[in-house]
Order: structure tokens, then C-alpha cells, then sequence
């Protein structure tokens, strides 16, 4: 599976020591020249993130001013290599790309898949480190998530 990556996944990752998940999920992480900036001053992007220059660009219409560059960029990038997913955290982005037809997975999707292929033991420890790195989860998502991992008593 490929996907392409905005930066505020990848910077959760990093925080909570598990970027390298990526690498069992994924065959192949792309990210947008944006997000390479976006990332540079908390995390060192492993070789095996590729950095791919857009070629088209999205349409400024389609994409809200209040998108970061990385976002946009990851959505451009995504409407041109058209892969299995494209990383997203902000909702606003992610509803977006799914209007544009872009399969989208977050950092909390991409725990749970984490879990569910035998990557990590448990789900609500790593939910709540994220917490503790100051990444918002509400109490309906966190509860649902944990659902899905199986992990509510």
C-alpha cells in the first residue's frame, strides 16, 4: 500500500516514538516539498520517506485558506499519485480530500491498524502518550476507538 503524508501525523508519530510504524504499514510514504518544512524542526524524516515535488498543484479555489501549505500540498500530492491513502489529521483537510475522491487515514486509523496487524500490543497507551504530547483527542473518539481496538472493558 502507498500513501502520502501531511506533517502533523508524522510529527505525533515521531513524539511518541513510533514513525516507524509507517514503514510496516505502508510499502511506500510520500510526502509533498511542504511538509519536508513543516517537519524539519521536530523530526529528521527517515530515508524511506520520499519527497516528491508537485508536478499540477491543486486549484487555490479548491483548497480553503485555512489549510496549511503541508495539507494542501499532501492533497495535491495525493490527487496525482492517487494513493491507497493519504495521512490526515485536520478535519477540515479530510473532508476535503474525501469530497476529491483521496482515501484518508489519520494517526489515530493508523494505531488502530497498527494494532490490529500485531505492531503494538495495546492501543490505549499509545492514545494516551499522544495526549500527554498535547495531541486533542475527545472523549466520544477516544472511547470509539478503543471500541474498535477491542480494548474497553
Amino acid at each position: 500500500m502507498r500513501a502520502v503524508s501531511n506533517s502533523s501525523p508524522l510529527i505525533a508519530l515521531e513524539k511518541i516514538r513510533k514513525l516507524e510504524l509507517l514503514r510496516h504499514l505502508f510499502s511506500e510514504i510520500t510526502v509533498p516539498p511542504a511538509v519536508v518544512l513543516e517537519t524539519t524542526p521536530t523530526v529528521e524524516l527517515p530515508s524511506w520517506i520520499a519527497v516528491m515535488p508537485l508536478r499540477l498543484g491543486l486549484d487555490l479555489r479548491t483548497v480553503k485558506s485555512s489549510f496549511g501549505t503541508g495539507e494542501s500540498e499532501a492533497i495535491s500530492l495525493g490527487l496525482e499519485l492517487r494513493p491507497d491513502r493519504v495521512i490526515l489529521d485536520d478535519e477540515p483537510a479530510r473532508r476535503l480530500a474525501r469530497r476529491l475522491g483521496l482515501n484518508v487515514i489519520g494517526t489515530l486509523g493508523l494505531l488502530l491498524s497498527a494494532k490490529r496487524h500485531g505492531l503494538i500490543p495495546g492501543l490505549q497507551s499509545q492514545m494516551d502518550a499522544l495526549v500527554s504530547t498535547g495531541f486533542f483527542i475527545g472523549p466520544e473518539l477516544y472511547d470509539q476507538i478503543l471500541d474498535l481496538a477491542g480494548e474497553r472493558p
